[in-house]
This record gives structure tokens, C-alpha cells and sequence, in this order.
């Protein structure tokens, strides 16, 4: 399994530059018919923002904030990861599966398509994270020691999100049902992670709020909130850290077995 986790990174830092072209192309090429072009990659989430905030801050909370903290800013914290998360494993878990007859017959590893949608996907995720930062302080959230460890939540997000899309990407080529319940289950998860609505709340039962952080998504989201309001550190609870690291290797080492395994007759399940 070690060897298989190997020569996928050692694909990945090979060709990288290739990577980068190829994902710079995919935002190109997503967009290139519509009049707004790449605009509508910000379009889109500001609309959803907009309307999630109307049901749940306006309808639901009516206007109500968390402690001292508006809810929209609240809401953010956790929407504009789910913004990256989701398409970026929707996508990359059906990237090989879109590509391979293309490239089946090139001298390119399968591999780096996951990998290209997760990329092309972190621009918009970038340009809304600074954006956003630029929200915070205008709403005088004041930048503190705490926000160091974003670069760590980034870095858990986009290896997560590597280890899943390299394992489903895979799975998603032997079972082509597994793309439709992977769509139905990340809507689920929306209400299942600490982004609409807080987990923690005194109405929530402490045994429901220990079961939804079994979700490897709600440490990255939670993590994220927690680094912006500068409530706690990654290190100050080193057993749920342990958990989702162990949890990450683990789809990592499964995920690069199986597509090691698989890769050569993925043309044979289409």
C-alpha cells in the first residue's frame, strides 16, 4: 500500500506543471460558452450564500446572531469551504471516469485528473477565502495568532480531498451507482455539518453532536471557524486530530491501492 501511496505522489510532483496547465484549461473551458464567462464562478455561490441566508438567518433564526457574531458572518465561515468541498469531490470522484478514453491511449497517468479538478476548483475557493477576509475585518473580526493555523485546515482540506477522490475515483469506475449515491450524500452532509446551523447548540444532544464529528468534513469546517474567531488551537484536542489523520491515511493508502490495481483496465468498465 506504501508503494502504491508513493508513485501516486511521485505522479502528482512529476507533472505538475502539466497539472497546472490542465486545470487553468478546465476554468477555461467550463465557462467558455456562457456570455459571463468565468464571473459565474462566483456568481453562483454568492446567489447560494443569498438564499441560505434568507431560510436559515432570516426565515428560521429570524436575524438572531451566534454570541456577538452575525449570523451571515457565521454562515461564511463554513459555506465558502463547502463551496470547494463539495464540487471538488463530486468532480474529482468522476474525473477518471469522464477522461480516461481520452487519455487511455497518451502516456498519462490517471491519477492527475482528480487532482485537476481539485485545483481548478481552489481558485474560486481562494478569490471568496480573500474576499471574505476582507468581510471579516470591515466587520471588526481582528486578525490574531489563531489565523496561522488556516494554512493547516487547508492543508487537512486538500489531502482530504486528494484521499477521497483518488479512492471514489476509483470506485466510481467499477460501480457507476456509486456517482449518484455520492451526489444524494454530499446534500445530506450540508445539514450534517457544522455549516447551516451549530452542532454545539444547547438544544443538540451532546451523543448527536459526538456522532456528526465522526464526519471528517465537520473537523475541517469547525477547525476553519475556529481559526478565524480564534476560539481553539488544532492541538488542543489531539485525540479528534489523531482521529481524522488516521481516518485521511487510511482512504489515502486504500485509495491508492485500488486505483494502482484497477487503473490499467479502467477502459474495460466503460
Amino acid at each position: 500500500m506504501f508503494n502504491a501511496v508513493k508513485t501516486i505522489i511521485m505522479e502528482q510532483i512529476q507533472n505538475k506543471r502539466l497539472i497546472y496547465r490542465m486545470s487553468r484549461f478546465e476554468v477555461r473551458a467550463d465557462y467558455q460558452s456562457h456570455y459571463l464567462g468565468t464571473l459565474w464562478q462566483f456568481l453562483t455561490p454568492i446567489i447560494q450564500i443569498v438564499i441560505y441566508w434568507i431560510v436559515f438567518g432570516v426565515g428560521l433564526r429570524g436575524g438572531s446572531s451566534i454570541g456577538e457574531l452575525p449570523y451571515i458572518i457565521w454562515l461564511l465561515m463554513g459555506l465558502i469551504p463547502w463551496f470547494f468541498i463539495s464540487p471538488s469531490m463530486i468532480q474529482g470522484s468522476n474525473s477518471i471516469h469522464q477522461k480516461v478514453s481520452l487519455v487511455s491511449k497518451m502516456n498519462f497517468p490517471v491519477s492527475l485528473l482528480p487532482t485537476i479538478k481539485i485545483l481548478s476548483n481552489s481558485v474560486q475557493f481562494i478569490v471568496l477565502m480573500l474576499i471574505f477576509v476582507v468581510v471579516l475585518i470591515i466587520n471588526g473580526v481582528g486578525i490574531s495568532l489563531f489565523w496561522i493555523q488556516l494554512f493547516y485546515y487547508f492543508f487537512c482540506m486538500f489531502m482530504f480531498i486528494f484521499a477521497f477522490s483518488l479512492f471514489s475515483s476509483t470506485i466510481s469506475m467499477l460501480i457507476r451507482d456509486y456517482q449518484t449515491f455520492l451526489s444524494s450524500t454530499m446534500r445530506m452532509l450540508l445539514y450534517l455539518s457544522p455549516i447551516l446551523w451549530d452542532p454545539t447548540g444547547d438544544r443538540v444532544p451532546p451523543l448527536l453532536t459526538n456522532l456528526l464529528q465522526l464526519n471528517p468534513l465537520y473537523y475541517i469546517i469547525d477547525g476553519i471557524r475556529n481559526s478565524f474567531l480564534g476560539t481553539a488551537w488544532f492541538f488542543d484536542d489531539l485525540v479528534y486530530t489523531s482521529y481524522f489523520w488516521v481516518f485521511t491515511i487510511t482512504l489515502l493508502l486504500i485509495g491508492a491501492k485500488l486505483h494502482i490495481h484497477f487503473r490499467e483496465d479502467f477502459v474495460d468498465y466503460l
